[in-house]
């Protein structure tokens, strides 16, 4: 007992409770998780107050892209809904889950060859149409399980130079047939919205009010997009692209586009392409990328510049330029998603169909015409009256080819309208008390397209009109732009022909200053628009402005890039 009592006490240590992990450490880095154990140490041995906590966001390569934090925003706007309509009905809920397994069921099934050049499905049925392929070919192919090399004779002829197009209301050719509407195309493309996917949406910045596609979320759905502006290489020399930039974003936000960011490119040159594969590459995270845009916008030509871009380090997309979409100046050229192997790391690129546009100048004319409304080379603008003449434009018509006609009702004597779009349209200015009689007798001879007496007489004629007060207050700068959708765009310059007169008055000016009284007609269904004046040529950076913006509206904004 006495041995027992001399025992050594026997000593218990206490150490605090470590404090429990936290909810969630996804997407925080291993020294933000070192840093907020470094803390909690530190907390729990002292009497100072905790220091607070480390971003849950993550910081450095950790840290939330733009499109996570886009897709952040939906998902909690999706929460709110649910929670506002907790009861929804339950027929509804059947509705919408019967709508979109439709829209799925759209989509290409896997099993069905297409042709790599338009995605038309492959047959041997009917001899011209879309996707028709010689049955020998087809059988031999087919044998040695080779059919997605196969081109269907349409795409042969459009690659020679053909003017062959597939969808109803653009025109013809000799002996050919409609096959595809174009609400047929739109409804191949329905399914996007039920696909979780990156959408790279294309905009032409010749045609950018009429290939703007407004509605572009009943295709996308929720998802992220990401805003590509083509075409840049044919702006007026001497262009500042920082003013051409802001003036794109101004637009955009304007029209309520939430996007994750804007890039001005150039297929031709490859300028801004590697911005854009750079923000896929971070944003797509192994979804599909599907490449969205109206007809004729430069789809297909932007995905092979793509691809020409990638394969000097992707071996993936070296291979997929052996077998890339067809490029045309024809509307439809690409009548079915054209799936495309072009990323090393997971995730597919897909050609879409051009979502056809009936208020554009390429769905009112034939399609042996189309290639007047491409610009070859770069625009420039040309302006009448001339800068050497003394003539007004008050009381003379304009006509823009044969497909617009601007009647000038009222303007200052030094108003100046600079035309921006094809070369091969012509313009003539005529008294306005003798244009019906010069349009009657001139459009399909000088006034083309239409061209030629038959197409002529055919020809639906400029029966849209539209009235444009302009009002204006300042003089160092354009009143705006009338943009024709598929065509392009006319600066109004107030005053911009010198005066002739050493000592006319600015006094004398401004009591006619204050509004310009247009008519303009063009073919139903056009669209005119009226815009801020796009600022072009080497005066824009003179008078363009930019605007001031907060700390926070600089966040929101998207960022452009070039």
């Amino acid at each position: 007992m006495a041995s027992a009592s001399a025992c050594p006490r026997l000593l218990f240590l206490s150490f605090p409770r470590s404090p429990a992990p936290p909810p969630s450490t996804v997407g925080v880095s291993s020294r933000a998780r070192a840093a907020a154990a470094a803390s909690s140490v530190s907390a729990s041995s002292s009497d100072s107050p905790p220091p607070a906590p480390a971003p849950a966001d993550g910081v450095g390569p950790a840290a939330p892209t733009r499109g996570d934090r886009y897709l952040g925003r939906q998902m909690a706007a999706a929460a709110a809904a649910r929670v506002v309509a907790p009861h929804e009905d339950a027929a509804e809920k059947r509705r919408r889950r019967k709508e979109k397994r439709r829209a799925l069921a759209k989509k290409t099934p896997s099993g069905v060859a297409c042709c790599y050049g338009c995605g038309a499905p492959l047959h041997t049925d009917e001899e011209g149409s879309p996707g028709y392929v010689e049955p020998a070919t087809y059988e031999l192919k087919k044998r040695h399980n080779q059919l997605r090399t196969v081109l269907c004779g349409r795409c042969k002829l459009l690659s020679h130079g053909h003017m062959v197009t597939a969808v109803g209301g653009h025109g013809g050719y000799p002996g050919g047939k409609q096959f595809v509407s174009a609400e047929e195309l739109r409804e191949k493309l329905s399914y996007l919205r039920h696909e979780k996917a990156l959408i790279v949406k294309l905009v032409d910045i010749v045609d950018f009010n009429g290939s703007f596609l407004a509605r572009i979320r009943d295709f996308a759905g929720a998802n992220p997009i990401v805003l590509v502006i083509t075409k840049v290489d044919l702006l007026p020399r001497d262009t500042d692209l920082n003013c051409i930039g802001d003036w794109v974003v101004e637009a955009v936000v304007r029209k309520k586009l939430n996007v994750l960011s804007v890039h001005l490119t150039s297929s031709k040159s490859l300028v801004g392409i590697t911005g854009v594969i750079s923000e896929i590459q971070q944003e797509k995270k192994a979804r599909d990328v599907y490449i969205l845009g109206s007809a004729n916008v430069g789809k297909s030509a932007f995905i092979s510049a793509m691809l020409k871009t990638m394969a000097y380090k992707d071996p993936v997309a070296a291979a997929a330029q052996k077998y890339k979409p067809i490029q045309s100046a024809v509307p439809g050229t690409t009548l079915g998603p054209i799936q495309i192997e072009a990323f090393l790391g997971g995730g597919k690129l897909y050609d879409t169909p051009g979502v056809h546009l009936h208020h554009r100048q390429a769905a009112v004319i034939h399609a042996d015409d189309l290639p007047s409304l491409a610009p070859q080379s770069r625009l420039k603008g040309r302006c009448f009256p001339a800068n050497d003449t003394d003539v007004g434009l008050s009381g003379n018509t304009l006509f823009w080819g044969g497909l617009v006609r601007i009647d000038v009702v009222k303007a200052l004597p030094r108003t100046r309208l600079a035309f921006y779009g094809p070369k091969k349209l012509n313009i003539n200015m005529v008294p306005t008390t003798e244009a019906d009689e010069f349009y009657e007798r001139e459009v399909g001879v000088t006034l083309t397209p239409p061209t030629g007496q038959e197409r002529a007489e055919g020809w639906c004629g400029l029966q849209g009109v539209r009235e444009l007060q302009i009002k204006y207050e300042e003089l160092d700068r354009p009143a705006c732009d009338i943009a024709i959708s598929g065509l392009g765009w006319i600066t109004v310059e107030p005053l911009g022909v010198p005066s002739s007169d050493p000592d006319g008055s600015a006094e004398e000016e401004g009591g006619a200053m204050g509004e310009l009284h247009l008519r303009v007609h063009v073919p139903k269904p056009v669209e005119v628009f009226v815009r801020a004046p796009l600022p072009v040529g080497k005066a824009a950076s003179q008078w363009y402005r930019y605007q001031e913006l907060t700390e926070a509206e600089e966040e929101l904004r998207p960022k452009w890039h070039y």
